[in-house]
């Protein structure tokens, strides 16, 4: 053999290993990261947070610790702190845990409670500065200076289509924007549209929905851009998104394809080494 066909054989099985190589990177898609928030971004009008006041809703856990001057008298208005779920004749329950946690008032489906000396109280559509005012009111004639600390207990929300992990999630804090809400959801899939996120909200047994893009920055400035409790977040998938059965079948084709490629490149780099 001469050095010239050495040189051509060494050049022809180098290029056929650099083709292999190829086929089998370009077959792996590699999807692109979703951006958000693109554009110019105008702090000075997106700087003021306009965060909405939650109200309460039939269904709500509230949670709600009285005090006062006089706290042997406010022992009365207060649930025991309990480890488990209970039930002590006021309608209230509490989460379960090994810790103790704050017992709550299940709000019913006339929006009431059954507070502890004071009977039934109608709290749906009040926020809880406006439970709090309440509550000081009808305690007045029972206590000296009395105050309450009010929670929301179940301040959930659930995320469905395109995100990597649908699900109800409790919102840390009694707050989070649909950023977060994302975040926590794993972010969405290579087929989720980041200009088709719709909010579905209930308020005082009206139904409203909002439509965000959080690909732009105005999303800040969107009444829906920070959730509400029991919020759904529906993110919409892209019209070509292929169904499940197409998806696995062209998976299975790739994957045929590239071995088949393979073995057919490698039979012929054998082949020309063996001559």
């Amino acid at each position: 053999m001469t050095i010239h066909k050495l040189i051509r054989k060494q050049t022809s099985i180098a290029v056929l290993f650099t083709m292999a190589l190829s086929l089998l990177l370009f077959s792996c898609k590699v999807q692109r990261a979703v951006p958000y928030l693109q554009g110019p971004i105008d702090t000075a009008a997106l700087s003021q947070v306009n965060l909405p006041e939650p109200t309460i809703q039939k269904g709500d856990l509230v949670g709600i610790t009285v005090f006062s001057d006089n706290p042997e008298a406010t022992a009365i208005f207060n649930q025991q702190m309990s480890a488990g779920i209970s039930a002590n004749g006021t309608g209230a329950t509490s989460t379960g845990g090994s810790s103790p946690q704050m017992p709550g008032y299940l709000v019913n489906n006339e929006g009431n409670i059954q507070f502890p000396s004071l009977g039934q109280i109608h709290i749906e559509g009040l926020t809880k500065a406006g439970l709090a005012l309440l509550l000081n009111e009808k305690l007045t004639p029972y206590l000296m200076n009395p105050y309450c600390n009010i929670r929301f207990l179940n301040y959930k929300f659930t995320v469905l289509g395109e995100v990597s992990n649908q699900g109800v999630y409790t919102a840390p804090g009694e707050k989070v924007n649909i950023l977060e809400a994302l975040g926590m959801a794993g972010d969405l899939t290579p087929y989720g549209l980041k200009d088709s996120i719709m909010v579905i909200r209930e308020t005082n047994g009206k139904r409203s929905f909002g439509n965000l893009n959080v690909s732009r920055a105005d999303v800040l400035a969107s009444p829906y851009y920070y959730l509400q409790q029991n919020d759904i977040v529906i993110v919409k998938a892209h019209p070509k998104k292929p169904a499940a059965t197409d998806q696995t079948i062209n998976r299975n084709r790739t994957i045929i394809t590239t071995i088949a490629s393979l073995v057919t490149t490698i039979a012929v780099i054998i082949n020309l080494v063996t001559r």
